[in-house]
């Protein structure tokens, strides 16, 4: 009996001891595990945000001008002669509408779709000014496109020229929308400007009107 309970206490010593051997071992795995992601982790971080740039943008309008009239006035309040159309006839294809707009971001936003009242128009950026108008309407090869007018100085003000429409950090500007399509007046139109990084901003124009 005594060699029997003997062989009982060494077999349940070894019991014992197993799971504790086993419990450490997890419990090392864990850490080593767990000082390694924390290392790569540190890394990454670190990293991105050495070279990772902002990606928030933030445009606003600031005004329009959507009247029905010969006068165009833009972002800074200066009035341009005969640079809209011919007045009292309609906001018709060919007359042009302006659109204040202000980068509120600090990098500079690209504009990759810009449409209003459901039209999507074109960026042109090869004109140091705008051109002027031949009887109250522009060149039909500009129909449907759109200038960015950064200075209202000369007869045609000072247009960005750039294969790309953007927006410097801060910077206001007119949007000059050359109409590809007859708008009627007195409607509520949505203008809608998307960047290049995804970012849509909508506004509100209520043509044959004054804005800013």
């Amino acid at each position: 009996m005594t060699n029997i309970q003997s062989k009982e206490r060494k077999l349940s010593s070894r019991r014992a001891v197993a799971p504790v051997i086993a419990t450490l071992l997890l419990v090392a795995i864990a850490v080593v595990g767990g000082s390694i992601v924390f290392v790569f982790s540190q890394g990454f971080f670190s990293q991105a945000q050495v070279s990772g740039t902002p990606t928030i943008e933030s445009l606003k309008f600031i005004g329009y001008d959507g009247r029905d009239g010969a006068q165009l006035t833009v972002h800074d309040g200066v009035t341009l002669a005969a640079m809209a159309g011919n007045a009292t006839d309609g906001l018709n294809t060919g007359e042009r509408l302006a659109i204040y707009v202000q980068n509120q971001g600090v990098q500079k936003a690209t504009l990759s779709e810009v449409r209003f009242a459901g039209t999507v128009y074109d960026y042109i950026g090869s004109d140091t000014s705008l051109p002027a108008l031949t009887a109250g309407r522009g060149d039909a090869a500009d129909d449907g496109g759109f200038w960015i007018l950064t200075q209202s100085s000369g007869t045609g003000g000072v247009l960005t020229q750039s294969t790309a429409a953007e927006l410097q950090p801060g910077q206001q500007a007119t949007i000059v929308l050359q109409l590809g399509e007859n708008v009627k007046v007195g409607r509520d139109a949505q203008m809608k400007l998307t960047t290049s990084n995804g970012a849509v901003f909508v506004g509100t124009v209520v043509t044959g009107q004054q804005s800013g």
